[in-house]
């Protein structure tokens, strides 16, 4: 990446205040909403530590293991350690890395998902900018640090890390790095299970600009191998399940047995949602129910605008994370996934080109954005 100019510094400073004001929002809600108090700076922090993040923070102090002796001081219930193999390796292995230095898993995490967070407006805007104008660009940024569920960009969550990697990937194709496209697409695989989709997006992305070149330019290309990177992220992955348990499939049985997550028609995951429509307690019926189905849906509305643009890497990247979130007889956290949905930006930016639905669009999103978080920072259920 070339030095950050004036439209880096900006979206960096943006970053920067996004955090600090999701920071103040929780701190706040922690306070006035739950009654809570904190004794130390740390504990303004630690209230983030909530649902997936415990889990990422044992594993970053005690690394995997096939059994839990039930008497480590885990951030987690004691006792589950075994069954984190579910949380793929790369951010907790950084956090580990950190935390050698500092000692405190807590500030640890912080510290990679604070990094890797100012990745990612930048790379964004660098991304679109291949394709859409310096205008769009810097609203599909800004569209990102603003997006409802963009507190888990600054909390010991995957999403900055992961982020930062496919956005990185993608640039680097754009860019004709195949190599490094290839590595951080590897990386982004040993984050999370839908950086395996990268292989087709990248593949697309090679044969769009194959497509572009004059007849006689046309070759096959070596580094087109490169793409294959991605799939030794996701093996290196296996060979972690496969060392610690014997099994390098561990991970799916585990999933279905403790987290009741495995494949069905997105038909039949879509259809699961609609009965929380009928619970009896309105924040399961919010949550589970209404926010699931409408990021479903948005996540669709995008998917089919890319393919209407005729952006076929980025539409490949949609179509199949929106399949991988449906997929599966019961969805959840969509709203958190498609965060990852990077050209959902692009859709959003495009429609804010009118000044008027500029300021609706915002309004919505930030108002998404203070409420979800406070949520989250109180122990409520935030995807």
């Amino acid at each position: 990446m070339a030095l950050p100019g004036r439209t880096d510094r900006r979206l960096l400073g943006l970053t920067l205040l996004v955090k600090l004001g999701v920071l103040l929002v929780g701190a706040a809600a922690y306070v006035w909403v739950e009654g809570g108090h904190f004794g130390t700076i740390k504990d303004a922090f630690a209230i983030w530590n909530r649902w997936d993040a415990p889990h990422y923070l044992d594993l970053a102090a005690f690394g995997y293991r096939s059994s839990d002796p039930g008497n480590l001081p885990m951030f987690s219930q004691r006792g589950d350690l075994d069954l984190f193999i579910v949380f793929y390796p790369l951010f907790p292995w950084l956090v580990g890395g950190v935390n050698a230095a500092l000692h405190d898993p807590i500030w640890s995490g912080f510290v990679v998902s604070t990094v890797a967070s100012l990745f990612v407006a930048p790379l964004l805007y660098r991304v679109v900018r291949r394709e859409e104008s310096h205008a769009v660009a810097v609203r599909a940024a800004v569209v990102a640090l603003i997006f409802p569920t963009a507190y888990f960009l600054h909390i010991p969550y995957t999403e900055s890390l992961f982020m930062a990697l496919v956005l990185g990937s993608f640039l680097a194709a754009r860019s004709d790095r195949w190599w490094l496209a290839g590595t951080l697409g590897g990386l982004a695989a040993l984050t999370r299970v839908n950086g395996l989709i990268l292989i087709p997006a990248l593949a697309v992305e090679a044969g769009v600009g194959w497509a572009r070149l004059p007849r006689e330019e046309r070759r096959l290309r070596v580094e087109w191998l490169a793409i294959g990177l991605v799939a030794v992220g996701f093996g290196v992955y296996l060979l972690l399940n496969q060392l610690v348990y014997g099994d390098p499939f561990t991970f799916l049985r585990v999933l279905h047995e403790h987290w009741y997550k495995s494949l069905a028609p997105p038909w039949q995951g879509i259809a699961g949602i609609f009965p929380w429509f009928h619970n009896t307690d309105p924040d399961l019926v919010l949550t589970l129910g209404w926010m699931e189905l409408l990021f479903v849906v948005i996540g669709l509305a995008g998917t089919i605008h890319m393919a209407l643009r005729r952006r076929w890497a980025w539409f490949v990247w949609m179509a199949g994370n929106w399949l991988l979130f449906v997929s599966t007889w019961f969805v959840l956290s969509v709203p958190r996934y498609s965060l990852t949905l990077f050209p959902l930006f692009v859709s959003l930016a495009l429609l804010a080109r009118w000044r008027w639905l500029a300021v609706v669009l915002s309004l919505v999103s930030l108002a998404g954005l203070v409420y979800f978080s406070g949520r989250f920072a109180n122990g409520a259920w935030g995807f």
